[in-house]
């Protein structure tokens, strides 16, 4: 980390002439090992910081209201004025940073102009969630820089508004959470409804986790993201009129998917005269089922029947969400033929991105 961070102050005094009183500060990427398409109805999700993050070298530039980015793996630096910070959506690179800018002055945080170096390790588009360490990042240095007292939980309900609001991805809570939140050799079992939260060790023996890069990048704002957004609310709305309909008070219908259960779902799915709908919340609700068994079975030690569920997950979103595509559907396949494969599934928003993987640390060259 020394030499990355010496690199950094250089690139830094090159692109912007001094690197007088520059910090760093630092945000995660994250994998999600099972839980995928249900933080945003309410579900559990059980996501794990990574060792691969975005660091900001970050300093007060000495004017009112000009903010720069750079990065170190793009040409050029790209700037906006606070005083008009809505024109930063239209920027070719940092409307991540500048919608978390926003919710920080929202919230009172006095910015002022500053200088920002991003240095990532995480792919874009590898569904590692590099845009929520980016804000999870931003966050953390433009608030301690300017006395804003909040903490990382706070900074990443507004990182996931700035996401939603500002960048126009109607995304979750968990990757900011996962990213502020992560703890070294544990995952985090999050109710993305209330925000309740705990830390389960994440012990895999003679095993370790592959993350396999499709290398096919996942644009979320421009995918089918958004779309599944709507069918799920759609799922929601027929729910909803089953439960009335069978007999129980408009008071007492439930507000979320998640909240629903597999026997719910059997109970209420004839009402639904659209398949597609019909899939989509199957793939949550059962999903939402399968993540409290893979904690449950994790803290039984049962790493063959976490596999099982990874494996389970897969299919449900590849099948009934239709969130996968040809080139992650390769990648699970082959590594379900791998006989030192335990589990494997997509991970991320989908439509390209990464899988995950299980896999025995005797045979990681085999598998590679």
């Amino acid at each position: 980390m020394k030499n990355r961070i010496n690199d950094i102050k250089l690139k830094f005094k090159a692109i912007f002439g001094s690197d007088e009183g520059l910090r760093f500060f630092a945000a995660p990427g994250r994998v999600n090992l099972i839980g995928e398409h249900i933080d945003y109805c309410g579900g559990y999700v059980f996501p794990a910081a990574l060792t691969l993050d975005n660091v900001v070298a970050i300093r007060k530039n000495g004017t009112s209201g000009t903010v720069n980015l750079a990065a170190t793996d793009l040409e050029g630096i790209y700037s906006f004025d606070l005083n008009d910070i809505e024109k930063a959506r239209d920027l070719k690179w940092g409307n991540y940073q500048a919608g978390v800018i926003k919710e920080l002055i929202k919230k009172g945080c006095k910015v002022e102009g500053i200088d920002m170096l991003f240095d990532g390790t995480i792919p874009f588009g590898s569904g590692l969630s590099s845009s929520a360490s980016i804000e999870l990042a931003t966050g953390i240095a433009v608030s301690t820089l300017f006395g804003g007292n909040f903490d990382n939980i706070e900074l990443a309900l507004m990182g996931q508004s700035a996401e939603n609001n500002f960048c126009d991805v109607n995304c979750g809570i968990m990757d900011q959470f996962a990213s502020g939140m992560g703890k070294e050799n544990h995952a985090i079992m999050l109710n993305c409804g209330t925000l309740e939260y705990k830390y389960v060790p994440l012990d895999l023996g003679d095993n370790v986790l592959i993350l396999a890069n499709t290398c096919k990048k996942h644009a979320l704002g421009a995918s089918k993201y958004n779309e599944r957004r709507h069918e799920v609310e759609v799922g929601l709305s027929v729910m909803q009129e089953a439960e009335k309909a069978s007999g129980v008070n408009a008071s007492d219908v439930k507000n979320a998917l998640c909240e629903y259960t597999p026997d719910d779902f059997e109970k209420y799915s004839a009402a639904f005269t659209d398949n597609i709908i019909k899939n989509r919340v199957q793939h949550v609700i059962y999903e939402n089922d399968r993540v409290k068994k893979a904690v449950s079975v994790l803290e039984a030690g049962d790493l063959q029947g976490f596999g099982k569920l990874m494996r389970e997950a897969n299919q449900s979103i590849r099948y009934l969400y239709e969130a996968t595509g040809d080139e992650l559907d390769a990648m699970y396949d082959a590594a379900e033929n791998f006989d030192g494969c335990i589990g494997s599934r997509m991970c991320g928003g989908g439509f390209g991105g990464c899988t995950v993987n299980i896999v025995n640390r005797h045979r990681i060259d085999d598998f590679k």
